[in-house]
């Protein structure tokens, strides 16, 4: 698979429009979109979500640690047991 890097835009109907010609073989392609700055409408629709308080991980590996302190707390209801037990379940078809 190859790929390449391409500028293009987003009309007002929601189409993808390439700002430049393409030098590739005529076929299906996969699109993957990174929008550089988010748009009018989205940060007009959403809300902004209180802040919540950085969670203290104690880890030696830097990035581990971002990740970790990123991430929610287990619930005090948890149960491993259970959540094995339907995975297990699911995965089997049981």
């Amino acid at each position: 698979m190859q790929a390449y890097k391409l500028n293009a835009t987003i009309d007002e109907s929601g189409h993808l429009v390439i700002d430049e010609p393409l030098n590739i073989a005529p076929g299906k392609v996969e699109i993957i979109i990174l929008q550089s700055k988010p748009s009018v409408e989205t940060s007009t629709e959403t809300q902004p979500q209180p802040a919540k308080p950085k969670r203290i991980v104690e880890c030696s590996i830097p990035i581990l640690k971002e990740w970790l302190e990123s991430t929610e707390p287990t619930p005090s209801d948890f149960d491993p047991d259970q959540a094995k037990w339907e995975y297990l379940k699911e995965k089997h078809n049981l």
